[in-house]
């Protein structure tokens, strides 16, 4: 069984193979060996106070933080965020739920319509488009939340029943963190307050992404998620509160994020650093998997209405800082995701002057 599993291309859910207890993994997720994953570094990734920051007359210190990681790590932990802890705890819970139950019921929000044809949204995996493409150790739920009256609740899970109420909770407060921490961005920058929130003005697209993490046999040939970076203004990332796999690259260093309990992760995406004119880094992240333990996630990404255009701000252009992106339309900067998500490059490599 273990050889044939290495042999063979399979068609499973990786929840199923997980499931198989094989000490193999099916060669369609054995990553080249130049790329395999390498023994990551620790470091204290920042950590930013958001009650401190919200304050009336900002705090300087957090601040000064706040830049800090921007310009360089491009993720931070927030605290103090006002998400209530239960709510966090249901958010996980109905996911893992989800994810617990057999697979006929959740293949009901299958993302492959007559069992071929891929659509974005709903569970399963990877879109497969060759046979040489090597595929994440994950299986996910995939919605589109905002525009509110763009939703697909064919998709939506009916089970666990508080699925649907806890999630909207989630995004309610989730929205009030982004909104919290973009006018202090904007500030930093010496922008106006509101100017990354009124990018936001015109029917944006928010979407939540459910992961899920088998054990993995061999952890030292696959990975969880490939490195990437996010094609979003920002991310809100709620990880497991035990088990970690989340990393991220810095000055060309590989670093372990930490588990820490009822904190958000921020991750700032592409269009961040194109519209803050690469002042501000969008973080190139991965995930390893574990031999022992699942591991879940809940994503939301964030992006502007997909027919605008983005570039860089005009206040941080003059003759000693040229402009270092192009112009370019979200839709087509997102066309374009997928195909260097699987080549191992990224998008924003090519709008750079």
């Amino acid at each position: 069984m273990e050889g044939s599993m290495e042999d063979v291309r399979s068609t499973l859910l990786v929840q199923e193979l997980a499931g198989m207890r094989s000490k193999a993994v099916p060669r369609q997720y054995i990553v080249q060996q130049e790329d395999q994953p390498t023994i990551a570094a620790t470091a204290s990734v920042p950590i930013v106070d958001l009650g401190r920051l919200s304050q009336p007359d900002g705090d300087a210190n957090e601040a000064v933080k706040l830049r800090q990681v921007m310009e360089s790590w491009g993720l931070f932990m927030v605290t103090n965020h006002g998400i209530e802890d239960a709510l966090m705890d249901n958010v996980m819970n109905v996911s893992r739920e989800f994810f617990q139950q057999h697979l006929g019921e959740k293949q009901k929000y299958t993302n492959l319509i007559d069992g071929k044809h891929f659509q974005l949204e709903g569970y399963g995996n990877d879109q497969v488009k060759s046979d040489t493409q090597i595929l994440d150790w994950l299986d996910r739920l995939y919605l589109k939340v905002d525009p509110a009256d763009e939703r697909n609740l064919s998709v939506w899970p009916k089970h666990p029943e508080s699925f649907r109420d806890v999630l909207d909770e989630f995004l309610i407060k989730c929205d009030g963190v982004k909104n919290s921490l973009l006018p202090s961005m904007a500030k930093l920058l010496k922008l106006d307050e509101d100017y990354f929130v009124r990018q936001f003005s015109d029917r944006p697209t928010t979407i939540a992404r459910f992961n899920y993490y088998p054990q993995c046999p061999r952890p030292d040939l696959v990975y969880g998620m490939k490195p990437h970076s996010d094609a979003t203004i920002l991310t809100i990332l709620m990880v497991d509160n035990d088990v970690g796999g989340l990393q991220v690259l810095k000055d060309g260093v590989w670093y372990d994020v930490p588990t820490k309990p009822h904190t958000l992760l921020i991750n700032l995406g592409d269009h961040m650093e194109i519209m803050s004119n690469g002042i501000f880094k969008s973080s190139v992240h991965r995930v390893m998997t574990n031999p022992e333990k699942e591991r879940i996630s809940v994503v939301l990404f964030y992006f502007m209405n997909l027919e605008k255009e983005i570039e860089p701000a005009l206040e941080l252009i003059d003759e000693r800082h040229p402009a270092r992106y192009k112009r370019v339309k979200i839709m087509d900067y997102l066309a374009g995701l997928f195909e260097h998500f699987l080549q191992g490059t990224r998008v924003i490599d090519t709008v750079k002057i």
